[in-house]
């Protein structure tokens, strides 16, 4: 009996595995079957991604932009191509019936206003009539916003196209127009123009005109520039100076001497501080700033002549009246900015002077480079304290000279 049992377990068991076999190369045939019904792709239309505009059909998009192909038989697709320029393909945004790809931010060599369909075999494909639009000039920022005329100023951001016929010009304050004698697309060098003006700069190009957001020689609401608007009354006005390394404009401040590496191992406020009190300097009870603090930004000019490659410098909004105490340095309630320019690559120095960009809403840190549990209001935005000091970063023993000018809060939009 037992035998018959195991023989009748095996016989059974074989079957099984027999129309598993079966089961198996009849799927594998259908699917096979069903890749060869897939024929070329059909485009029905293209709209943009954004859902409460899905009505909204497009038959051209800007250079970077995220559009979706609708059709059939598109889940084959292997390649897009815009004009002479393939799109990145993510596989998981390819479906039967749709597509959703980025329009490459490469401006196309060859200009056909075709997009282009090629299947996983290399032979259904598919042309269909679509431009890309080429963005006007985008300015992002200056590399130092304070340049002397005569001298070279770099202006950063995307689409500074120089065509034949017409030609990418660049406009200082007062209309008048800078010699360019660099170029790529995203960054040109011009030569200031005698008597620049204070104020946005303008890139015209053959796609549109721009005019930037950021200023020119940036004189609004300055804080302090260490000419006429000093930290005078303060517990420590700051180590000033104008020549070695020469000027951005007048007078800046110089933060120099040794500084271990170990984070929050030197602390030095008479070499790599200042406090601006204005009770004490004469200023009136007012914000530094009345605009909208999650749309600004303090900016200043910086020179980092030797290289730096310890703790952070440290940013702090005070009270009006400090009642002639520092107490409020080591107030982890008072929420900081920290700029470390050195964290990535282990060292920092510049070559010339800069313009330094830090969001409000990035002061947010406490001294050791943690989260502060209380948020920067405006009514805070009183006295102010640059030290350089910890920040939680360990780094490496050096003597840095970090010289700084104009500090001054601004919209950054």
């Amino acid at each position: 009996m037992m035998k018959s049992i195991i023989k009748t377990s095996t016989r059974a068991l074989t079957n099984t595995l027999l129309f598993g076999a079966l089961l198996t190369s009849i799927l594998f045939q259908a699917c096979q079957k069903d890749e060869s019904l897939v024929g070329t792709p059909v485009i029905s239309y293209v709209r943009i991604t954004d859902p409460l505009k899905s009505d909204s059909l497009v038959t051209h998009a800007f250079m970077g932009s995220s559009i979706a192909i609708i059709g059939q038989n598109l889940q084959n697709v292997d390649e897009i191509w815009f004009n002479n320029q393939k799109a990145f393909v993510n596989f998981s945004f390819v479906t039967s019936t749709s597509i959703i790809v980025t329009v490459p931010n490469v401006i196309p060599s060859v200009v056909s206003n075709k997009l282009l369909l090629i299947n996983s075999n290399k032979i259904d494909t598919l042309k269909y009539t679509f431009g890309v639009d080429v963005p006007a000039p985008f300015l992002s920022s200056m590399l130092c916003e304070y340049v002397d005329d005569g001298s070279t100023a770099v202006i950063q951001g995307n689409f500074f196209i120089d065509d034949p016929a017409i030609p990418l010009k660049v406009f200082f304050p007062g209309n008048l127009e800078a010699k360019i004698t660099d170029l790529t697309l995203t960054q040109i060098k011009v030569t200031v123009p005698t008597g620049a003006g204070v104020g946005p700069i303008q890139v015209k190009s053959l796609y549109g005109s721009t005019r930037s957001s950021f200023y020119f020689r940036d004189d609004r609401n300055i804080i302090v520039d260490f000419d006429v608007l000093t930290a005078a009354g303060g517990w420590r006005s700051g180590v000033t100076g104008n020549s070695n390394p020469a000027p951005v404009s007048g007078n800046y401040v110089r933060f120099i001497g040794a500084m271990l590496g170990k984070a929050g191992a030197t602390w030095d406020e008479d070499h790599f501080s200042f406090n601006f009190w204005p009770s004490s300097n004469g200023r009136p009870n007012v914000p530094l700033y009345t605009g909208d603090i999650a749309n600004a930004a303090i900016k200043f000019e910086c020179y980092v002549v030797d290289t730096w490659s310890a703790s952070a410098l440290q940013m702090i909004f005070t009270p009006y009246s400090t009642a002639n105490t520092n107490s409020f340095i080591a107030d982890d309630g008072i929420p900081r900015g920290l700029w470390i320019p050195w964290k990535e690559s282990g060292t920092y120095k510049t070559e010339g002077w800069i313009t330094v960009s830090v969001p409000l809403a990035e002061f947010k840190y406490k001294a050791d480079g943690g989260p502060c549990a209380n948020a920067l209001t405006a009514d805070m935005l009183r006295g102010l304290t640059f030290f350089v000091f910890s920040g939680g970063m360990a780094g490496t023993d050096c003597t840095p000279q970090i010289c700084i000018d104009n500090i001054r809060i601004v919209p950054i939009k």
